[in-house]
């Protein structure tokens, strides 16, 4: 058998290339060196090795912020949300960059479009409301995969309103000036 196709081989390179397959395999070897040896002269093995970025961790921020993180600027993580917690995709830029066929997912929570295996502009949203059991299986298996493969980098949060920011401020201008007014009586004792 072996010797069958070794002949069957030799009549074919003998035949395509006018070659004896000693002569031909020579020269594909040499043509191997020959390309390994040149391509070493202008590429060192590290210019191929990818670059780590430091893990990051963003902290909690507003669906509004996170819009910031879809790959439309390339200085900044490729960031999508599940379930509220934000993962750092950038590894993954081939399907969550942009042109990618989970572009429409980035900067974004996908949770309701996951669960519903839905690529829907009005489905790519964090509410999880009315999902049947099977459909929030599924997205807990989405949500294992991104565990497994992905840093979780923070945490959605509900946007402030204008009320609840002013009454941070106030809460923070009251301990400030409290403080302040204590430390300058303390200070003329």
């Amino acid at each position: 058998m072996t010797k069958a196709v070794w002949t069957t081989m030799t009549e074919i390179i003998l035949q395509y290339t006018g070659l004896w397959p000693t002569a031909f395999f020579t020269i594909v070897a040499l043509m191997v060196v020959t390309y390994k040896v040149v391509c070493g002269m202008f590429f060192s093995a590290d210019d191929f090795v990818p670059i780590k970025r430091q893990p990051l961790h963003l902290g909690d921020m507003t669906e509004e912020e996170l819009r910031a993180y879809n790959g439309s600027d390339s200085e900044k993580p490729l960031l999508m949300a599940i379930k509220g917690k934000i993962y750092d995709v950038s590894t993954s830029k081939i399907f969550y960059g942009p042109g990618g066929s989970y572009a429409m997912f980035a900067g974004r929570d996908a949770s309701r479009a996951l669960a519903q295996l839905s690529f829907k502009p009005e489905d790519i949203n964090g509410n999880l409301e009315g999902l049947s059991d099977a459909q929030l299986e599924i997205l807990q298996d989405w949500e294992y995969k991104f565990m497994d493969k992905y840093a979780q980098v923070g945490q959605l949060v509900p946007k402030k309103t204008p009320t609840e920011n002013k009454a941070e401020e106030e809460s923070v201008w009251d301990r400030t000036s409290a403080e302040g007014i204590k430390s300058r009586y303390a200070a003329d004792e």
